[in-house]
């Protein structure tokens, strides 16, 4: 069956404490190893940006439960389509909080994540979007 991408923004409805971003991303890891969905999940100060990739059928129904989440409001897909190998292969989701001060450490930090960008420029420029989340995919362990 043919590999999608699919990359989507949203907003948390209050801001997530440590405790519960981590508790998100246990069941993530969890339901996604059991779809063979991979994938990256950024947050920072209230907003998510997320990275899924698996077989069609598999990523949609995860998109949809993400969609029919209470927890959060304003998700704006930016980027759905056909690949041919998975970017994330080795990770059932990883994840970066860019509100820590390590990022700043990171190797290829840049200020662009400062940036205040709507979502109608995201959707503008998916290959900027993507760039960014292979540099994290590139340089976090």
């Amino acid at each position: 069956m043919p590999l999608i991408h699919l990359v989507y923004v949203s907003s948390g409805k209050q801001l997530f404490a440590d405790a519960e971003l981590l508790a998100l991303l246990e069941r993530s890891r969890r339901n996604n190893t059991v779809a063979d969905i991979t994938g990256l999940l950024l947050y920072r100060d209230g907003n998510f940006i997320q990275a899924l990739e698996g077989e069609e059928p598999a990523v949609t129904i995860t998109h949809e439960r993400i969609t029919r989440d209470p927890r959060h409001t304003g998700l704006i897909t930016l980027l759905k389509e056909p690949i041919t190998q998975r970017t994330f292969s080795d990770w059932a989701m990883g994840f970066q909080n860019l509100n820590s001060p390590e990022v700043h450490r990171i190797p290829g930090y840049s200020e662009f994540l400062n940036v205040d960008w709507s979502g109608r420029q995201m959707i503008e420029s998916p290959d900027c979007v993507w760039r960014l989340l292979k540099l994290f995919r590139k340089n976090v362990p």
